[in-house]
């Protein structure tokens, strides 16, 4: 599903230059659900923008069920990403002024699917995720976890192959916080491939692979035994 192969990015600001990605070689299967770990400036939200085509590489190969993604202009980016991807993020990314099925809807908007019919699948999946009776509400009448909500039905309404969710618990309390990851992995049961940039271990530990950066390149990547021992050693420490 997703490939990439000697991945580097560097921005440049001025004369300063930052080299963040450093050669990333990266294989996630189809219906995977994996984590992706790192400190702070160690690439975990470029390499995320870089799979889900906001953002170009310089230099590596990207393949993205089956293309190769390269530099292209942002209507054919936005056509892939409309297909294939579906975004959740920690601040939701919701339309202040547009209420729960308006927020939902809007990817089906830039599919020419008419209103009618956008709507009423809005509210199909409001239902879906315990909020249809907000249906009429605005974002700021929403808790912290209903907000995430609405941002998961907006990002499953155009049925994508790939949900990409950066930091999506870290305004979220404890609770509230596994209970999204317990949404996720219903999703991720669905068949739908889920990668999560994340900070917290509790929420890595829900995933089935943890991918770890360091300074701009992969650290490890732990999968089923590796995973439970590495989350029983920071347990330990």
């Amino acid at each position: 599903m997703i490939r990439l192969e000697g991945i580097h990015k560097t921005y440049i600001t001025g004369t300063n230059e930052l080299h963040v990605l450093k050669g990333i070689d990266l294989h996630i299967e189809k219906g995977e659900m994996v984590s992706i770990m790192g400190s702070s400036g160690s690439g975990k939200s470029t390499l995320l923008n870089i799979i889900g085509i906001l953002d170009n590489y310089d230099k590596g190969k990207y393949w993205l069920d089956g293309d190769l993604i390269g530099k292209m202009s942002e209507t054919k980016a936005a056509q892939y990403r409309n297909r294939l991807i579906g975004f959740v993020f920690q601040s939701f990314n919701l339309i202040s002024f547009k209420n729960a099925v308006e927020n939902v809807a809007l990817p089906l908007y830039y599919k020419k699917v008419s209103r009618k019919k956008r709507n009423k699948l809005a509210l199909e999946y409001l239902d879906k995720l315990g909020l249809k009776e907000w249906a009429t509400h605005l974002p700021n009448e929403l808790s912290g976890g209903q907000k995430q909500r609405l941002a998961i039905a907006r990002a499953l309404i155009a049925e994508p192959k790939i949900i990409l969710a950066d930091e999506p618990t870290g305004a979220l309390d404890s609770k509230t916080s596994l209970e999204m990851m317990d949404l996720f992995k219903e999703i991720n049961d669905m068949g739908i491939t889920v990668i999560i940039v994340t900070h917290e271990r509790d929420i890595a530990a829900k995933t089935g692979k943890i991918i770890r950066l360091k300074d701009g390149i992969i650290d490890s990547i732990m999968d089923n035994g590796e995973r439970k021992k590495w989350l029983a050693d920071q347990v330990m420490a």
